[in-house]
């Protein structure tokens, strides 16, 4: 035997790991950055069809069809709270053809509100953009005496237990907004929960409550025939929405519960996928046209950056889970 060539055996070998160890990352960049996508789109929505995040993710979905030519199919999987949707989302393949356009309840509120959850959001999905929001309107019933969040609280102290809330159902976002003004400011008013937000806006024209944290879609109709009165918003800022409406945060600084839809890919995909969908998604958004469209169903585009959606998401997760830990919600 050659004892030459088995000392160099050791060598090579190290030789050929070396050289592994620098193609290994040029290979698994390519793999990522393949083409995609190579089959149709499902874009899972945990909510019933015709609502308006089915409305989004059908534009959405659109946009992709149009610029990929490859189907995006809309999957409506309603129930739970959005829990039974983001699960089947969250087990899916992360290779970028299924994703998850879900809101604020299901990724931020869901995970202290329930003990347990079939999913965990921050391991088992990837942000990839803020997409919109829906501004929340503080409205009362017209005969109530304010017309500033300053005068709510005010007759709010001045009546403690005496004033009652609306809300849409337990551990929605209307419920954990008048939930954030209470703890906020101290006020003591009583929370009537209803199954959704339509009976809710009947029974406060009705007078049978006095106020409600309402979407604005079906509230706009119903302050502008004056049947109900608009307070404020309850975003952090003024809405383009509705421009002349001041935000609570005027009043009490700090004040956000926002109505936000974001976008999610199970987690583990690649993130060559994730900024490609994010860029494609943000064009469509941002065309000329797409804004004021969105506009007149309730929508604000943010179309973020996915960094900048992680960031957004954990703050609301951390700002929730102490309204729900303080107030001591629980789940129906």
């Amino acid at each position: 035997m050659d004892q030459t060539a088995d000392s160099l055996r050791p060598m090579d070998l190290k030789a050929w790991l070396f050289a592994g160890s620098l193609i290994l990352p040029f290979a698994t960049a390519a793999a990522q950055t393949g083409p995609y996508p190579v089959k149709p789109i499902r874009l899972i929505v945990p909510s019933a069809p015709g609502g308006g995040v089915d409305m989004l993710a059908r534009f959405i979905g659109q946009g992709l069809t149009e610029q990929w030519h490859q189907q995006v199919v809309v999957d409506a999987r309603p129930g739970a709270t959005g829990i039974i949707g983001t699960s089947i989302a969250a087990k899916a393949s992360p290779d970028g053809h299924t994703l998850l356009l879900a809101w604020v309840s299901p990724l931020a509120i869901n995970p202290s509100l329930y003990a347990k959850l079939p999913y965990d959001v921050n391991k088992d999905l990837s942000p990839i953009m803020d997409v919109a929001t829906i501004p929340n309107i503080l409205v009362v019933k017209p005969s109530l005496d304010v017309t500033t969040v300053k005068d709510f609280v005010a007759l709010a102290k001045a009546r403690p237990g005496q004033l009652s809330y609306a809300s849409s159902g337990i551990g929605g976002l209307s419920h954990l907004a008048a939930e954030l003004l209470k703890v906020m400011t101290g006020i003591n008013i009583v929370h009537v929960p209803y199954k959704s937000t339509p009976p809710a806006i009947f029974d406060l024209i009705g007078g049978r409550v006095d106020a409600l944290f309402a979407a604005a879609p079906p509230a706009l109709p119903q302050i502008r025939s004056g049947k109900l009165k608009a307070i404020a918003v309850s975003t952090a800022a003024r809405s383009p929405i509705v421009p002349d409406l001041p935000a609570v945060s005027e009043s009490i600084p700090g004040f956000s519960a926002e109505t936000w839809y974001g976008l999610m890919a199970p987690a583990g995909t690649p993130q060559a996928i994730i900024l490609k969908l994010n860029a494609e998604i943000a064009r469509s958004l941002k065309a000329p046209g797409a804004t004021e469209k969105l506009a007149v169903q309730g929508f604000v585009v943010v179309a973020s950056s996915s960094q900048d959606f992680a960031r957004y998401l954990q703050s609301e997760l951390v700002k929730w889970r102490k309204v729900i830990k303080s107030t001591g919600i629980q789940a129906e």
